[in-house]
């Protein structure tokens, strides 16, 4: 569980940080193409092409900073995306027994999030992967979620929050015996 939090939160702070980066961007290029009032008294008598090259200067000056911040976090992201495709399973589909057993585990219904936090009412369709395939889950039973089909779709290829894996992990002490396992979630490892 520890792995899968450091990575969901890595991921928002990533994605908070380029938000950010473009915000910084969008202002950097406005405040630059504002008219300051002694540079108005200065181009008065100047040519359009010589206003025009000041701004594009002005521009391009407020936006190194920013711009490279942008790169490096693209960079970044790529590097992710890579690791991701390593880390896919080579199988994507449950196997008709490991979905027979996680849907028996769930008693036919959905063990997604509804309204109010509470567990999905409706019967379970789909065997879903916890943490998504896309981006490194496993295709194992830790990682097997029942899911009707409007939750599946609902919740896409996004990785889950830390608390609604605590969330999934404490409904499922309700109706699973104490034998079985009600860890949620699993990664492949990077090779």
């Amino acid at each position: 569980m520890v792995e899968l939090k450091r990575i969901y939160w890595n991921r928002q702070a990533l994605k908070m940080a380029y938000s950010a980066v473009v915000v910084w961007l969008g202002a950097s290029v406005v405040l630059a193409l504002m008219p300051k009032a002694d540079a108005a008294a200065r181009h008065n008598a100047s040519t359009v092409a010589e206003i025009l090259r000041s701004m594009v200067d002005g521009v391009l000056a407020a936006v190194i900073v920013p711009g490279l911040f942008l790169v490096v976090l693209t960079v970044v992201a790529a590097v992710i995306r890579a690791r991701d495709l390593k880390r896919r399973d080579p199988v994507r589909r449950f196997s008709r027994q490991q979905r027979r057993e996680g849907l028996a585990r769930a008693g036919g219904q959905c063990e997604m999030e509804s309204g109010l936090r509470r567990r999905c009412p409706r019967p379970a369709e789909h065997g879903d992967h916890f943490y998504p395939w896309s981006k490194g889950g496993s295709t194992s039973m830790q990682n097997f979620v029942a899911a009707c089909a409007r939750c599946n779709r609902t919740k896409g290829a996004r990785v889950p929050s830390p608390g609604q894996q605590e969330r999934l992990e404490r409904r499922r002490r309700t109706y699973v015996t104490l034998e079985d396992a009600v860890a949620v979630g699993e990664r492949q490892p990077l090779g």
